[in-house]
């Protein structure tokens, strides 16, 4: 009968079956994670905030309105201006216009300090898609249009403040958000290759090559985490250049990340290797290799995508750690960590607690939303769970 429903159908929780319709029994295992993973709203959002990131750090130079680099030191500790929308007209009224509002500077000379005070009568006009700093798009196209910044290049703007230096903390925290998620992936990368391989010989052969592995693992796991990666990150001579030392740091944070994953595919690995489509491909004559990665590994791909979205935050953490304590990324390489490094003094805490405060919330965002996407891909990733 056409209004009957099948055994599969009738395995799926009723919010599935009220959503899949009669398609349900044919859907493949990804329609149903997708089913599975738009009900958790809070990922949804976190997908969407993670995709954000990570466009904001592709597309860095374009998004930032000046270069990260770039000093001014007459705008020391410069508070943030903000973005405001209309303006006071002659009569009264008031009227749509971008801006920033101005600053007025006093030098006090017995503390040798300027004080920054914002002055509304200043207006500094905002545009979008403005002419700024030249740069090179990817490393490869020659451009000089900015996504937002003042119309008038002469004038200076700091929506989210400026640092000792006078530099822009914006356009910092832009170009700090393309090295700290990049490390958050790459390190991940290497530790779903080690996780794997480690977990799977494990999990699939047992016996003493599985005892020896978990002691591996229960060792590794046992050394404290912090003290290890600044042992090693202090060995990094100081003559190597910025990119040995992001891929330095990146091995280094990955060293202890892949002992979980190991753990979880492991576990995997055991229930697997009796199904019957394992047997069947033993029995047609496939080789161990071919099985444990043509057969047993595609068959979790999802629980793995699930644990390895959960493993980016503790990547991300820990390179901002080691930089926040001056043993990770340094100067002139610009990430969140090395943006708090910056905040380590008691003047910046005090009169400037933007350079605290931005970096430690993009940091905080990233986690919680590669969190709560985790959690939404490991509810997905066995749809037919209650």
């Amino acid at each position: 009968m056409s209004g009957a429903m099948s055994d599969e159908e009738l395995s799926l929780p009723p919010p599935i079956i009220a959503r899949a319709g009669s398609s349900a029994a044919t859907a493949g295992q990804w329609r149903l994670m997708a089913w599975r993973f738009s009900r958790h709203k809070l990922a949804v959002v976190s997908l969407v905030v993670v995709v954000l990131l990570y466009l904001t750090g592709i597309f860095a130079e374009f998004l930032a309105p000046y270069s990260p680099e770039t000093t001014r030191p007459q705008y020391t500790y410069a508070p943030p201006q903000g973005i405001n929308l209309f303006a006071p007209t002659p009569d009264g009224g008031w009227t749509f216009n971008l801006h920033a509002s101005g600053y007025d500077i006093t030098v006090d000379t017995e503390a040798m300090r300027r004080t920054f005070t914002a002055n509304p009568d200043k207006l500094i006009p905002l545009g979008l898609f403005v002419t700024g700093q030249p740069y090179k798009l990817f490393g490869l196209i020659d451009a000089d249009i900015h996504l937002i910044g003042a119309t008038d290049p002469k004038e200076v703007v700091y929506l989210l403040g400026s640092d000792r230096l006078g530099r822009d903390v914006l356009s910092r925290l832009i170009h700090g958000t393309r090295i700290s998620m990049s490390i958050g992936l790459v390190g991940v990368v290497i530790s779903l290759v080690l996780g794997v391989f480690f977990g799977g010989i494990s999990g699939y052969y047992g016996g003493w090559l599985d005892s020896v592995i978990q002691r591996l693992i229960e060792v590794i796991s046992a050394m404290p985490t912090i003290p290890l990666w600044m042992g090693l990150a202090a060995a990094i001579p100081l003559t190597w250049g910025p990119i040995d030392v992001y891929f330095t740091v990146t091995a280094i944070v990955s060293l202890l990340g892949w002992t979980s994953l190991a753990r979880e595919v492991r576990g995997r690995f055991f229930s697997l290797r009796n199904e019957d489509f394992v047997t069947a491909a033993r029995l047609d004559g496939a080789g161990e290799m071919r099985i444990i990665f043509r057969q047993m590994l595609p068959s979790m791909t999802s629980h793995i995508l699930a644990m390895v979205t959960l493993a980016v935050p503790a990547m991300i953490i820990a390179e901002t750690s080691l930089s926040f304590l001056g043993v990770g990324l340094k100067p002139p390489v610009v990430s969140w960590g090395v943006l708090l490094q910056d905040a380590q003094n008691l003047r910046a805490i005090t009169s400037a607690p933007w350079l605290l405060f931005w970096p430690a919330l993009f940091v905080m965002v990233a986690v919680l939303s590669f969190n709560f996407l985790g959690d939404g891909l490991r509810d997905a990733a066995d749809p037919y769970d209650n």
